[in-house]
C-alpha cells in the first residue's frame, strides 16, 4: 500500500498512520535552490546527529523552499521553509524537528495548534537541542546548543 498523496480526510489520515506503525518511512525530498538544499542538509546532519532522522523520515516528505511563512502543510507531510529559516543550522534542525512533532501529534489526533499544541512543539525542540548536546563529539555544536537551551529558559522566566 502506497502512502496517501494527501493527509487530510480521516480515512487518508488513518492509512498514514497505520503505514508509519508498520514501519513505513518516507523518502525526504529538498526541493529548492543549491544554497537551499545545502543548507537543509546540513540542519539534516544534526538532526541525523541527535538521533531524531528516523523520526522526521517518519513524519515529513519534504521541505520545500518558499518565498513566505516557513510553516507544517499538513495535507501534503511537508514543511515549507524560506531562505532565511535555513541560514542557521541549528536553528533550521530545531525547526523541522518542530514541525516534524507538530505532524506526529496531527496523525495520532492529538492538539498540535494553539498555545498547548505550540508548548508541546517547542519541548520536542528543546529536546531535540539536549539530546544533540550530548551526543555532539563537537564543541561548538555542544556550547551553542547550551547557549540556546539557556535563550529558552531565559525567555520562560519573562
Amino acid at each position: 500500500m502506497d502512502f496517501p498523496k494527501r493527509v487530510y480526510t480521516q480515512d487518508e489520515v488513518r492509512r498514514a498512520r497505520s503505514l508509519i506503525e508498520r514501519g513505513y518511512r518516507h523518502r525526504l525530498r529538498v526541493v529548492g535552490s543549491p544554497e537551499f538544499k545545502s543548507k537543509v542538509k546540513e540542519a539534516l546532519k544534526l538532526i541525523e546527529k541527535a538521533g531524531r532522522y528516523d523520526f522526521l523520515r517518519r513524519n515529513i516528505r519534504a521541505i520545500v523552499e518558499i518565498d513566505g511563512l516557513s510553516q507544517l502543510r499538513e495535507a501534503e507531510a511537508s514543511i515549507w521553509m524560506n531562505r532565511y529559516a535555513v541560514e542557521d543550522p541549528l536553528e533550521a534542525a530545531g525547526f523541522i524537528i518542530q514541525k516534524a512533532w507538530q505532524m506526529d501529534a496531527y496523525l495520532k489526533g492529538m492538539i498540535y495548534y494553539g498555545h498547548l499544541g505550540e508548548t508541546a512543539a517547542v519541548n520536542a525542540r528543546l529536546n531535540f537541542l539536549k539530546e544533540l548536546k550530548a551526543k555532539s563529539r563537537d564543541p561548538k555544536v555542544r556550547e551553542e546548543c547550551e547557549r540556546r537551551l539557556r535563550l529558552w529558559e531565559e525567555s520562560r522566566l519573562l
